[in-house]
């Protein structure tokens, strides 16, 4: 395993509450990612350094990008909403649960078929319960649950070449993996993929995740001021060293997808000998000479 001081820039943006979800949009060439409690997305242009901002009503667990140039979909609060970037005009599409369950949507993508999958938690993670489940959403607005008794679901990526879904439960400390078929969305022999706390040398527990075009999964090592690399054989390549203590999740953006993206959340371990100045809740960049892979978009 190999530990990394890579060279990391903090961009001139927002810092967030509690950044989450960064995804690279090859349409526009910028980057999205949002603000949980901030109740946001924001959109970064790195040709032009600018950021602009949509409010939203409720919190937003995750979102993805559709065939229509400009709409996203929200998983926001518990139900999935369509939103018009241009005019931040939400409309309802499909829900997933109740709002009586307390829970809220959090950690999604879609898989390479367009399908939309999407976990829910109880967001007062201090109380430990494991009230949520992981849905699949298709373009008919038709919900599948995946699984329940979920924590904290994170850590969503497919990997169509392998046929695998993994995600983790950041109350667990584990990444799961399911051998997943594509042309159904059916999932089969779910078995751990890793195991933060049976492995001394990486510190924190698995949050948000991507994937790179090795096959190999990046953790964002929330509480442990990394990010992990974990070959689909479940070994650790490489731990890269941040500067926050909080990173949330991570993507490869840019023309050639070999920037990446971090974003990271407030609170939690302060160093400021790590920390250097850059503050939680900051969007960092670095380039690690690693490829990602395009990002899916929701079949609408």
């Amino acid at each position: 395993m190999e530990r990394t001081q890579a060279e990391i820039t903090q961009i001139d943006t927002v810092v967030a509450q509690l950044g989450e979800c960064p995804v690279w949009n090859a349409d526009d060439q910028s980057l999205y990612w949002e603000d949980i409690d901030g109740r946001a997305i924001h959109r970064y242009d790195p040709a032009t350094g600018e950021t602009e901002s949509t409010s939203l009503p409720g919190r937003p667990g995750s979102f993805v990008f559709t065939q229509t140039p400009g709409r996203l979909l929200v998983a926001t609060e518990t139900s999935f909403e369509w939103l018009d970037w241009a005019s931040g005009e939400l409309t309802h599409f499909a829900a997933a649960e109740d709002p009586s369950t307390g829970n809220r949507l959090n950690d999604g993508r879609c898989d390479a078929a367009g399908r939309f999958i999407a976990g829910t938690m109880h967001p007062v993670t201090n109380e430990g319960l494991s009230s949520g489940s992981l849905y699949s959403l298709d373009h008919m607005g038709k919900i599948d649950t995946l699984e329940t008794d979920v924590g904290i679901p994170n850590g969503l990526v497919f990997d169509p070449q392998r046929e695998r879904m993994y995600w983790a439960d950041t109350f667990t400390a584990t990444i799961w993996v399911w051998d997943y078929d594509l042309s159904t969305g059916m999932r089969s022999n779910k078995r751990v993929f890793f195991d933060y706390s049976a492995t001394a040398e990486i510190r924190g527990v698995p949050d948000g995740a991507c994937l790179d075009a090795e096959g190999c999964y990046w953790s964002a090592s929330v509480t442990g001021w990394a990010l992990t690399r974990i070959a689909p054989d479940g070994n650790v390549l490489a731990v890269i060293d941040l500067p926050v203590s909080m990173p949330t999740m991570l993507a490869f953006g840019g023309a050639d997808l070999t920037t990446m993206y971090v974003t990271s959340l407030q609170g939690g371990p302060v160093d400021e000998k790590r920390s250097a100045g850059v503050p939680a809740g900051a969007l960092l960049s670095l380039d690690l000479g690693v490829a990602g892979v395009p990002e899916p978009k929701f079949a609408s």
